[in-house]
């Protein structure tokens, strides 16, 4: 009797198996079906956390671009953690750690503060720059192919320095002595200005720096600067962009002009610029995050990018107030 039990038991525990096995195979079959089979699937939400680093119009403008190329592509499929440093460096490493434990899919780093901040917290989820002047100088690398080989790539605003230089000459070839003012904690504005003053000099500048660490000595080294200098040079640089106001009423009045790296410092105090768009650089930077996404490419791979068109334009009430006459190929600021 117990050896017939165990035999009848057997048999039922097989037959269970097999249909067990059965029901397991059907459900991976339908699985796969209906996610397509694999690591190629596509998720059903996307969070991005975007951390800016400070607020002036052109950051804004990327930030704006970049979600609104993402939001056409996927709709309420994908949620953005918006966040802004207010100018401070360790408010950026806060954020982009926060990013990593809320666990994003990717993170949009505006500014080379941010995009600094992002590559020391994570080294596996997906960060994209934008507003990023150079990378190789940003990360510290010193073999720069296009790529950066790891979990970072992105958009640039650089405009062609050496043009820069050369627009200060067109419209101040009688000038003598240029100012280089710019935000000593900005890798990338130390980057510009050694560039474009190395450019001035070959045109036969006198050039001097004049830098400041923080918001707080903006004033007095910009006054230090205006008494010294024939026109001031300003890149792109964050600090000065959310301190318009302050330079313009200090270079104005002494009738000292300035060329700026883009066009929104260049609204705030200066009278001429190489402009790009930057709602269409983060819309640039949207679109790259699609791919990374859902098209699933490799962010490791992805050259930088960097904006297509750069337009000679001027601020006129600036310029007639100082008595600066543009030639016909600038446009004007609106």
């Amino acid at each position: 009797m117990v050896q017939e039990f165990m035999r009848i038991y057997a048999e039922k525990r097989n037959i269970m198996k097999k249909k067990l096995l059965s029901l397991a195979l059907t459900g991976c079959l339908a699985a796969a079906l209906l996610t397509g089979c694999g690591s190629g699937s596509s998720k059903d939400t996307y969070k991005v956390g975007i951390c800016q680093l400070i607020q002036h119009p052109a950051l804004d403008a990327a930030t704006e671009g970049f979600k609104a190329a993402l939001t056409e592509k996927l709709g309420d499929k994908v949620s953005f953690d918006e966040q802004n440093a207010s100018g401070d460096s360790a408010t950026c490493a806060t954020i982009a750690n926060q990013f990593v434990s809320s666990g994003v899919d990717l993170i949009l780093a505006n500014a080379t503060a941010p995009l600094q901040a992002a590559a020391a917290a994570t080294n596996s989820i997906p960060i994209l720059g934008t507003s990023v002047t150079d990378y190789a100088t940003a990360l510290q690398m010193d073999d720069w192919t296009g790529t950066t080989g790891v979990n970072i790539s992105g958009t640039s605003d650089l405009a062609p320095l050496a043009e820069q230089a050369a627009m200060l000459n067109e419209l101040f070839p009688d000038a003598k002595n240029v100012g280089l003012v710019y935000c000593s904690a900005e890798a990338n504005s130390a980057y510009q200005i050694s560039v474009v003053e190395a450019e001035l000099t070959k045109l036969g500048y006198q050039c001097t720096e004049y830098s400041f660490a923080d918001s707080n000595d903006i004033a007095s080294v910009v006054t230090n600067a205006a008494s010294a200098s024939d026109v001031l040079y300003i890149p792109t640089d964050n600090s000065a962009a959310a301190a318009t106001e302050v330079i313009n009423n200090i270079c104005e009045p002494a009738g000292v002009p300035i060329i700026t790296g883009e066009e929104g410092i260049c609204k705030g105090c200066g009278v001429a610029t190489l402009s790009i768009s930057y709602y269409d650089l983060g819309y640039q930077t949207g679109l790259m995050a699609y791919d990374i996404l859902v098209n699933g490419k490799d962010v490791s791979k992805m050259e930088v990018q960097f904006a297509p068109n750069v337009v000679k334009k001027y601020d006129a009430d600036r310029c007639n107030a100082l008595g600066i006459t543009v030639p016909e190929d600038y446009v004007a600021i609106e």
